[in-house]
């Protein structure tokens, strides 16, 4: 069901979720301590940034898969990448919350839970409105 409400924001919401997850990945690989700053979280020990790069390649891989679908002329691929990162999002928020309730992160890092569930909250609420969930 084509909702034109729904398809008149699907867009730029996944330019926007795209451009946050691209810009923070890159940040964490290039610059890890200052990206991790600006996020108000702790910066780990330099040899331990290999690892923070390591994961913004992935942070960055999921804001590009926005972008990948943006740029094709099926205008169904924003809807499949919608689908897809809601699996990561939601992952990704459960894995910072364990690890805050646990003692082993810092509260600051909520911050990652609330813009990843909030993202796939969107995304979610969005793919049924446009599928007509009951």
């Amino acid at each position: 069901m084509n909702n034109p409400r729904v398809e008149k924001i699907v867009r730029p919401f996944a330019a926007l979720a795209g451009a946050m997850d691209l810009l923070t990945g890159l940040g964490l690989v290039f610059l890890p301590a200052l990206t991790l700053t600006l996020m108000s979280v702790p910066v780990p020990a330099t040899e331990a940034l290999v690892f923070v790069r390591f994961v913004g390649v992935f942070v960055g891989g999921v804001g590009a898969s926005y972008y990948v679908a943006l740029l094709r002329e099926n205008k169904e691929a924003v809807w499949e990448v919608f689908r897809f990162t809601l699996v990561f999002r939601g992952a990704a928020g459960a894995f910072v919350l364990a690890a805050v309730v646990s003692g082993l992160w810092r509260w600051p890092w909520l911050a990652v839970t609330a813009t990843d569930w909030g993202i796939a909250a969107v995304q979610g609420w969005l793919l049924c409105r446009r599928e007509d969930c009951a």
